[in-house]
């Protein structure tokens, strides 16, 4: 039984690390090693151009580096993560690829990481997303209970080749799946050619996850709003697409993420697919959906999660619509636009009136259960480096933190409880 005033088990579900991109040599294949300079000068030489054109803040960046540039070796050095772990409170992680989203200084090679691949042969991003994997399970393995790796799979490529991939990341000990939020030029996912890889996944218990950088940038022009318009619409989008085309229910052990595109756009896709689902706007004639036996929303709370780094009050107020358990919080690390390295006073601006239970779950519990953490081997570094529910500046008495969320709690998902609108009791 969990004392109320035991240390929160935070678990950050998204998290980035990676080698300066120069160092993944050892891990290729030799076969690839001449493309692979080629691809490095091709590389800076793109960065170069952005820089001209403008198409990064370069002083802001830099910036950032200098602020932060022992904290940030936390990205491939493992002692010095642990110690930024550490001073963020954070127990256990989630490690995504590009630890340096500024200039692409740690992406894996060939585009095999979070940004698109386009334009690279589909044999040389397998192998450097191989590349990739293998250093990732050596980098997790030096604190294997804190870490848990998230392997890039090109889920395009030649589907035996693919599920060969998955087997092996779970034989080194990786812990979950990122396959490209854009397919390009190879199949939908909502295409049967996909289902050895789900039932591979399914069969390790491996969540499949799809994250923000996917957006076919050329077409933004430059723009800026448009680009972060969009940074949800696409890592969201393989979502239905696996729901509608009956993923979910042929494969009911898939777990599926969406990582570092928010919450926010889910409480009313949700509704706007159960509502599709029961005959509204054209559903009931155009369609019986017989690739699927229960509601949306039930595949949701069966199979699908979001990684939400730093998610805003309002997500957070609309936690009950969403599902508590469905949202897994993440602190970014070491990107900018996450809460490190001030995350505790981050969770206090954020988590102060919310209940501990719910907070526990939202912070670390959830995670623990979608990628297999054992919660009884990182408890001990919870109870060393955990914030509190006082540190958090939750009250000890949690009955008016419960009363205050009542009428929240009661409408839940709007649609389903009878209330005709969703209820929202804190601002951003």
């Amino acid at each position: 039984m969990t004392d109320p005033t035991d240390p929160y088990l935070i678990i950050s579900a998204a998290c980035h690390a990676g080698l300066p991109a120069e160092q993944y040599r050892p891990y290729l294949e030799a076969a690839h090693h001449r493309a692979f300079d080629e691809h490095l000068g091709q590389r800076d030489a793109r960065r170069a151009g952005a820089g001209r054109r403008g198409a990064r803040n370069g002083t802001s960046a830099m910036k950032w580096y200098e602020d932060n540039e022992e904290g940030l070796r936390g990205g491939w050095d493992a002692v010095q993560r642990v110690k930024e772990l550490d001073g963020d409170g954070v127990a256990g992680e989630v490690v995504f690829p590009d630890a340096d989203t500024a200039d692409a200084g740690t992406a894996p090679p060939f585009g095999a990481g979070l940004a698109p691949a386009a334009g690279h042969d589909p044999e040389a991003v397998m192998a450097g997303a191989r590349a990739y994997n293998r250093w990732l399970a050596e980098f997790c393995a030096t604190d294997p209970e804190r870490h848990r790796g998230v392997a890039v799979l090109p889920a395009a490529a030649d589907p035996d080749a693919v599920v060969d991939e998955i087997h092996r990341a779970a034989e080194s000990g990786l812990g979950a799946l990122l396959i490209p939020a854009s397919w390009g030029d190879g199949a939908p996912y909502h295409d049967r050619r996909y289902d050895p890889v789900w039932a591979a996944a399914a069969e390790t218990a491996l969540p499949v996850l799809t994250r923000a950088d996917a957006a076919p940038r050329p077409e933004h022009g430059g723009h800026l709003g448009i680009q972060l318009s969009e940074a949800a619409w696409w890592p969201a989008r393989p979502l239905w697409f696996l729901m509608w085309s009956g993923a979910f229910e042929r494969h009911p052990g898939l777990r599926f993420g969406v990582v570092g595109a928010g919450c926010w756009w889910l409480p009313d896709l949700l509704w706007h697919m159960d509502r599709l689902y029961a005959g509204a706007h054209g559903g009931r004639k155009l369609s019986p959906f017989a690739a699927l036996k229960r509601s949306p929303h039930e595949y949701l709370d069966r199979q699908v999660f979001v990684c939400a780094t730093a998610p805003s009050r309002r997500e957070l107020a609309r936690r009950y619509e969403i599902g508590v358990d469905n949202i897994l919080w993440g602190s970014g690390f070491p990107h900018p636009e996450g809460t490190w390295p001030h995350t505790r006073e981050w969770l206090r601006r954020a988590f102060h009136d919310i209940p501990v239970g719910e907070t526990r779950r939202l912070l670390g519990e959830s995670a623990a259960e979608a990628f297999g953490f054992d919660k009884g081997k990182l408890s001990p570094v919870a109870r060393r480096i955990g914030p509190t529910p006082d540190d958090l500046g939750q009250p000890r008495n949690q009955a008016p933190v419960e009363a205050s969320w009542r009428r929240a709690r009661e409408t839940g998902r709007h649609w389903l409880t009878g209330f005709d609108f969703p209820f929202v009791g804190m601002g951003e």
